[in-house]
């Protein structure tokens, strides 16, 4: 936990299957709280139903003070924070920003990635990112770009109409 009061963004492992319970009581306790759904189709015996399912299993992020660091723990289901050496670890707010970006709007781009490189830091130029900074983790083709989220093991996969190197 940093030492300023400031609200930061942090990562939080669950008890599988636990996302939105531990959402829910996360929210009734005060804490801001972000739990990205995806609707999927699900094929029982009897019939197919849509259903929302967290876009990554067994993690919540939750954006809290230091004062609040603790208070996470009032809801069952919270296994620990993402941490490092002990410390939770931050995640920056333009890497969030992207991830909720990307999930509530439910689209999809295409990419130029011709002149960008693995590890360069890019901006998003137009369409619902437009403004989001992120970092080339990886290229496949021309098409798809990966952005990592610090400190999680995820990255998100866009399709992406146009990027710009930061600082272009």
């Amino acid at each position: 936990m940093e030492n300023d009061n400031q609200p930061r963004w942090y990562a939080l492992y669950t008890r599988s299957r636990a996302e939105k319970k531990v959402y829910t009581q996360l929210k009734e306790i005060g804490i801001n709280a972000y739990l990205p759904l995806k609707r999927e189709q699900r094929q029982w015996s009897d019939r197919k139903k849509w259903v929302e399912v967290p876009v990554i299993s067994s993690y919540i992020f939750v954006r809290i003070t230091p004062a609040q660091y603790r208070e996470v723990f009032k809801a069952k289901g919270v296994v620990a924070y993402v941490a490092h050496k002990g410390q939770a670890v931050p995640i920056p707010d333009h890497e969030m920003e992207a991830m909720q970006r990307t999930v509530d709007n439910q689209f999809s781009f295409s990419v130029e990635a011709d002149s960008l490189l693995k590890g360069e830091k890019v901006t998003i130029t137009c369409g619902p990112l437009k403004g989001i900074q992120g970092e080339v983790a990886d290229i496949k083709g021309t098409k798809k770009l990966y952005l990592r989220i610090s400190h999680i093991g995820y990255m998100l996969v866009l399709n992406m109409d146009e990027v710009k190197k930061v600082g272009h």
